[in-house]
């Protein structure tokens, strides 16, 4: 599960933004929620709103690159067909638009949780080079809280669980000392279970190769593709199966059946609509996130389906009784279908838009004020609001109405 993330000098991110998936104490749709065994409570879904060229699918790239530079290094040596594209060198931008941001670290921090912990990881990245590090951890069954590593420039050191690790004295600066551990300690208990949740509990749409990830996905477990005709028999695209046929170099056909008038028909994903085709490259993850209980992250989901469809996704998240893992949605969009209160607590829409000297900030709905201090309403009309430029991300324009409302 994703807790909270936050980032500085990131490309259009110049100022530290964070992105919270705790959910806030209001009192709208608290059965929507997922309620951990500590008894906190978390957001199964999130939207980030904002014009193009305002940064949004900036803050999702920045959590992308974090979870890039650390498996990286251990996908560049792994020899399994779905290592190939997460082994991607995904170079890590500081702000574009400040000779001074150009020379300082781009700042990761990440709270993320498991069945058996919470995690709290930070990495300090210079021109590819690592200048800070650490983690720490609390047990979910003790609440005990321990340190388990800190690293600069000067030292590093290992400590409680992690004391008795040995490490090489000429480290790379370049390899984070989290994926150094995942390499060399690859069977640790809390190395492998913090490596998983960057491997496993975490995955990128439209990032990759959607053929590939189609294929990784299924490969997973038959409740997946069991999941998946179920999805799309109720969103009625009428095919009753599908089938992935494996190809020489490394290549797969996906085929689906049809019925017509009682004949069994397969055709082609490449002959289906592009609507269809859209789906298929992302019903598989949403069945995983929903069955194993991970966090989805999607660019432009609204782009891939109908409104209607949208809505329909939004509802698996948001229904616990279908939701029972505590699977999570983290999507940018333009659509507006969906922007209200019968969809989404105000702590689920998210904002995104340029500043002054092109800085992008974020806020939720329901930490924005006006200019005379008042929050939201929970039951306002948010979609109306938001097209007339009130809650400052203006959908028209590219930089924010009056960014000192929102204090950047």
């Amino acid at each position: 599960m994703l807790c909270q993330f936050t980032v500085k000098n990131y490309k259009s991110i110049r100022d530290e933004i964070t992105f919270d998936m705790q959910a806030a104490a209001i009192s709208e749709h608290d059965n929507k929620i997922i309620k951990d065994i500590d008894g906190e409570s978390f957001l199964p879904i999130s939207a980030i709103y904002g014009p193009n060229g305002g940064g949004k699918s900036n803050v999702l790239e920045a959590l992308h690159t974090l979870d890039s530079k650390v498996l990286r290094p251990l996908c560049a040596t792994c020899d399994k067909a779905y290592c190939d594209y997460k082994a991607r060198k995904i170079p890590v931008e500081p702000f574009a638009f400040s000779e001074q941001a150009k020379d300082e670290p781009t700042e990761f921090e990440l709270f993320f949780r498991t069945e058996k912990a919470e995690y709290r990881y930070i990495l300090h990245v210079k021109k590819d080079e690592v200048v800070y590090e650490s983690l720490d951890r609390v047990k979910m069954d003790t609440g005990r809280r321990s340190a388990l590593f800190r690293r600069d420039t000067e030292s590093t050191e290992l400590k409680g669980i992690f004391g008795k690790l040995k490490i090489s004295e000429d480290l790379s600066a370049t390899l984070p000392l989290i994926s150094y551990l995942g390499i060399t300690y690859k069977k640790n208990d809390v190395v492998k279970d913090v490596l998983n949740w960057f491997e496993d509990a975490i995955d990128f749409l439209n990032y990759g190769n959607p053929y590939q990830e189609l294929r990784t996905a299924i490969a997973k477990s038959e409740d997946i593709k069991h999941l998946v005709l179920n999805m799309i028999k109720e969103m009625d695209l009428d095919i009753e199966d599908f089938r992935i046929e494996e190809k020489d170099n490394d290549h797969i056909e996906i085929f689906t059946t049809h019925i017509v008038d009682g004949y069994s028909a397969e055709i082609t994903l490449s002959e289906e609509s592009s609507g269809t085709r859209k789906l298929f490259g992302l019903l598989p993850f949403i069945a995983k996130s929903l069955i194993y209980g991970t966090t989805l992250v999607i660019d432009e989901l609204d782009a891939k389906i109908h409104p209607v469809l949208l809505q329909y996704v939004i509802k698996l998240f948001t229904d616990m009784s279908i939701n029972k893992k505590g699977g999570q949605l983290i999507f940018t969009s333009h659509d507006l279908s969906t922007m209200n209160n019968e969809v989404f607590r105000r702590d689920e829409i998210w904002f995104v838009a340029k500043g002054r000297g092109q800085n992008s900030g974020l806020y939720s709905l329901v930490e924005f004020k006006n200019d005379k201090g008042e929050s939201v309403r929970k039951d306002a009309k948010y979609d109306k609001q938001y097209l007339e430029g009130k809650y400052g991300a203006d959908p028209y324009l590219k930089k924010i109405i009056d960014w000192s409302d929102v204090g950047a």
